[in-house]
Parts: C-alpha cells; sequence; structure tokens
C-alpha cells in the first residue's frame, strides 16, 4: 500500500514539472510606472501598436490606481482602433466611459468609439469593390452614428464635434438610403404594409436626406396596391409639390408563375404595375422595346447589336 501511494505521489510531481516544461512562461520585470508608461506611448508613437497595446494592459495589471491608469485606458482604446481589432475598442471605451463618466477626455472616448464603428462601416471591401454599401447591414453603423450624437449633444464644445457632425451628415444618408431599400424588398414580397411604414420612417425622421423622393415614392406605391387611393394621392401631391422632376420605376413587377421563377424570367413577358396617378416614368420605360427573339432571350441579348448590324 506504501509503495502504491509513493508511485502516485511520484507520478504526480512528474506531471506537474513535465507541464512546466512546456510553459511558455514570460516574466516582467519590475519595471516603474512612469517608465512603463513611457515605453508604452513610446511604442504607440513608432505604430508597434502590438507592443503599446501589451504594455498599456501591463500598466493598468500593475498599477491600477496609479496616476497613468485612466490616461492608459483610454490609450488603449486608441491603440486598439489603430491595431484593427474595432471589438476591442468599443469594449475598451465602454469600459472608459463606464468607469470614468467625469473625466476631462470622456468626449475623446465617445469620439473614438463612434470612429471606430464608422471604419468597421467602411472596411476595405467597399472601397475596392463595387459593391452598394447601402444595402448592407446598418448595425455598425447605428452604433457610430448613437456614439457621435451622444458626444454632439453632450459636450458641443469638443474640438471633436464639428468632424462628428459631418460623419453623422454622412451616416444618416446612408441609413435613410438603406431604409428605401428595406422598403423595395417588401414590395417585391408584396408586404406593403411593411414598406409604407419604412418609407414613412425616412420622411418622419430623416427629412433633409436625398432619399426622402424616393421614400415618398415607396410610400405611393405601396398605398396602391393596398387601395388606400386618398394617402396615395396626398403623397403624390407632396412629391410633386417638393420634387417636380423626381422620376421613379414601380417596384412591383406582378405575381410570378413557378416556370418565370425557375427561368429567372428569361421568357416572360414582364409588365410593370402603374403607380396610381403619377410618379412619372423614366424614358426608357415610355418607349416601347421590340420583341427579343428566341436566341436572343438565350443569349441574354449579347449578339443583340452584331444581329443589327447584320440587318443594316
Amino acid at each position: 500500500m506504501r509503495i502504491t501511494k509513493s508511485l502516485i505521489v511520484a507520478l504526480f510531481c512528474l506531471m506537474t514539472v513535465a507541464c512546466s516544461w512546456f510553459e511558455d512562461i514570460q516574466e516582467y520585470p519590475d519595471v516603474p510606472e512612469q517608465q512603463l508608461y513611457q515605453e508604452a506611448i513610446t511604442a504607440l508613437d513608432n505604430e508597434s501598436f502590438d507592443v503599446a497595446i501589451e504594455k498599456f494592459q501591463l500598466l493598468e495589471a500593475r498599477y491600477p490606481f496609479g496616476r497613468f491608469s485612466e490616461q492608459a485606458q483610454l490609450e488603449l482604446v486608441y491603440a486598439y482602433f489603430k491595431n484593427y481589432e474595432p471589438e476591442a475598442a468599443r469594449a475598451a471605451a465602454d469600459r472608459f466611459i463606464r468607469l470614468h463618466p467625469n473625466h476631462d477626455n470622456i468626449d475623446y472616448a465617445y469620439y473614438l468609439k463612434g470612429l471606430t464603428a464608422f471604419e468597421q462601416d467602411i472596411n476595405w471591401i467597399t472601397q475596392y469593390l463595387p459593391i452598394d454599401e447601402t444595402k448592407r447591414d446598418p448595425g455598425a453603423a447605428l452604433d457610430s452614428f448613437e456614439s457621435f450624437s451622444t458626444l454632439v449633444s453632450r459636450y458641443p464644445d469638443s474640438q471633436y464635434a464639428p468632424d462628428a457632425q459631418k460623419r453623422m451628415v454622412y451616416l444618416k444618408n446612408r441609413l435613410a438610403a438603406y431604409e428605401v431599400h428595406v422598403g423595395r424588398y417588401y414590395i417585391q414580397r408584396e408586404a406593403f404594409v411593411a414598406a409604407a411604414n419604412r418609407g414613412r420612417y425616412v420622411i418622419e425622421n430623416m427629412q433633409e436626406t436625398p432619399a426622402v423622393p424616393d421614400a415618398l415614392a415607396v410610400m405611393i406605391e405601396a398605398y396602391t396596391h393596398l387601395g388606400q387611393q386618398d394617402l396615395a394621392a396626398d403623397t403624390q401631391a407632396v412629391l410633386a409639390k417638393n420634387f417636380p422632376n423626381y422620376q421613379y420605376t414601380p417596384v412591383y413587377k406582378g405575381e410570378k408563375t413557378l416556370f418565370d421563377a425557375a427561368t429567372f424570367d428569361l421568357f416572360s413577358d414582364t409588365k410593370e404595375v402603374p403607380v396610381a396617378t403619377p410618379v412619372r416614368m423614366n424614358e426608357s420605360t415610355d418607349v416601347p422595346k421590340p420583341d427579343r427573339s428566341l436566341f436572343s432571350t438565350i443569349t441574354f441579348g449579347v449578339f443583340d447589336d452584331e444581329d443589327e448590324e447584320q440587318k443594316k
């Protein structure tokens, strides 16, 4: 029995020592607070953001109540932002705002939080690829707008308020355009009540955006299909009064058959449903188009120009 216990103890000790062999233990020397903070700032100035983040975290862990602790937490937000870690940056900003609501630089924390979400919404994909960002999920744009709005409303005299206001204009236009896209999608899916509500939301909350006439047109088309002719006429009057040269193409194309859905409307004569009293169509929709041949339909019209030249 003693031998068994001795073997168990020996085996436990051996396992403990073996685990310590494979551990990557990184020992940090006992660096004074001011020196550690200066090293972190130097790394930040040299754009060594990984090193700066590590040192700011170490500074906060070793000197949580030191004289550089609060500033280190704020600099950590900036380091995360520059290191393309948006989630960490926003979490660090929220933590700083929660712990230091009366800090002299609290406006900077709100600005960094909004800027992080702003850059997250406009990523490299939308910059270099032909993608309509107004059709993408507006979650980051909403977060950015809320942070900038808080900054402007609470600290109007902040040095960051003018830039925040300019970014809010862009974000408001982007969010309004997204609402219009959603409204048009609802019309295509015959959810006309939801489409009208989307258009009305833009009119009530985003009146100075370029998406206002589009929102009015969505409301007109939705009201028309709902049989609300009075509402459609009133909205049409508002659109004609404020945007007399506006042109709009109806979204709803009518019900599709199973064959049309399976062939992606290649062999169907798509008919547009007219908008009640109305909104003027684009010139391209007013001009009758010649009938397409079966070959032209199958080839998506790629060889149409060649056929016309041969006929000439």
